[in-house]
């Protein structure tokens, strides 16, 4: 531990605990190179992590380990301090217990609750060190090495009696998610699970591995469910932004031989808006002046898409405003798609923001979430489905809430 986290550790003067996080993140993934910064359902591995620690709000710092410059970069886009990684066990002799898988590997549903739950074990239960795990239903058997006469044998089960799943507890694993412990464990025993333990159980749907590429889909998809997306209330959506230049078209302007400009929509991009639409989310394109669209080609565009279409300034934000307060919504329900460093106030104003995947890296900081498909490609339906999970991901939530209310 480096004496910059170690102060930050310390009591505070008035006499309550330093709660710090820190985030174990280097660049040397053997399995994926720079896990830690992939992109992830539109968010890079590191800020699913970083987004839940911070807006738990349980603590006074959030700090980030890594020894890799551009894993620096984007940990301090998504607010997290950083401090140098310190030598791997193979360069120096570390502290027993001290190994540990980082909270990354395991990053699906670190939600703000689990959190501040599973900290409060040690706050306020007294506990010294809590740590995430799943129950797992997995019979396991001895290894035996290749050319060994030896015979294997189970080492949880008795063969002639094997329980039928749903007759059997399971056991629990730890999932690599959590672990917290106080400062003392860690600088007088040099440990991170010792003293008065405790487990935190996750469900087996919040918590998936990631160590090949072949789990990046499955986590993907899992995220998408059941992950955390921020304090703001994306759901209730009602207005969406987008950009035409590089977010519906791929920004190029082709020339006829007379002399007619033209340009390529994906029809992918136009089937997305009216999915939006359809429920009953306004759609408003954008053209800018630093690349204006001809008169013709606004009308055409407008016809096929349905959408009003709006010329803003070199800052979309002047005239956006106005637009929203004329429609007496807030920031939070709206939705706006952009791809340069002008966009970068409204993307992170809106609620739910989105870049094409070959928008700049100033963009790609600003947006809550990042595409797959670049611009022109499929990136407006890509956003246009992440928009329309959001809100069926609230439904649940409120007629979940609607259920708890009654039953009390």
């Amino acid at each position: 531990m480096s004496e910059k986290t170690r102060e930050c550790c310390r009591q505070r003067a008035d006499g309550h605990r330093h709660a710090a996080a820190l985030v174990l993140a280097r660049g040397g993934s053997k399995g994926i190179p720079l896990k830690n910064i992939k992109t992830l359902a539109g968010v890079p591995l590191i800020g699913w992590v970083l987004r839940a620690a911070l807006d738990s709000g349980v603590f006074h710092s959030v700090w980030v380990s890594t020894d890799h410059d551009e894993i620096e970069k984007v940990a301090k886009s998504w607010g997290g301090e950083v401090c140098e990684a310190q030598p791997r066990a193979e360069d120096t002799k570390r502290p027993r217990g001290c190994d540990m898988q980082h909270p990354g590997h395991v990053p699906v549903s670190a939600s703000v609750p689990r959190v501040k739950e599973a900290l409060e074990m040690i706050t306020l239960r007294g506990l010294d060190s809590v740590f995430s795990v799943v129950r797992r239903h997995q019979f396991r058997w001895q290894e035996v090495k290749k050319g060994s006469a030896e015979l294997t044998k189970p080492f949880n089960l008795d063969p002639s009696n094997r329980p039928r799943r749903q007759d059997w507890d399971g056991e629990l694993c730890e999932n690599g998610s959590l672990y917290f412990t106080t400062r003392e464990l860690i600088e007088n025993q040099g440990l991170l699970q010792g003293g008065k333990v405790g487990y935190y159980e996750m469900l087996p749907e919040y918590s998936v591995d990631i160590d090949v590429d072949i789990d990046w889909p499955v986590a993907e998809q899992r995220v998408l469910r059941y992950g955390y997306f921020g304090q703001a209330t994306p759901e209730v959506v009602r207005l969406m932004f987008c950009i035409v230049s590089g977010c519906l078209t791929e920004g190029r302007t082709f020339l006829s031989v007379s002399g007619e400009e033209m340009v390529s929509i994906n029809t992918r991009d136009t089937v997305g808006i009216r999915m939006l639409q359809s429920e009953k989310v306004e759609v408003v394109l954008l053209t800018s002046s630093e690349d204006p669209v001809t008169e013709k080609l606004v009308d055409k565009l407008a016809k096929r898409t349905g959408c009003k279409i709006v010329q803003v300034g070199e800052e979309p934000l002047n005239e956006l405003k106005l637009i929203v307060e004329q429609r007496k919504l807030e920031w939070k329900d709206v939705a706006y798609m952009g791809n340069d460093k002008a966009d970068v106030n409204c993307l992170n104003l809106a609620g739910l923001s989105a870049v094409p995947g070959d928008a700049p890296v100033v963009a790609i900081n600003a947006a809550k979430y990042t595409c797959r498909k670049v611009g022109g490609m499929g990136a407006v339906r890509e956003f246009a489905e992440h928009i329309l999970l959001q809100r069926e991901k609230a439904k649940s939530l409120m007629k979940q809430y609607r259920i708890d209310c009654s039953s009390k």
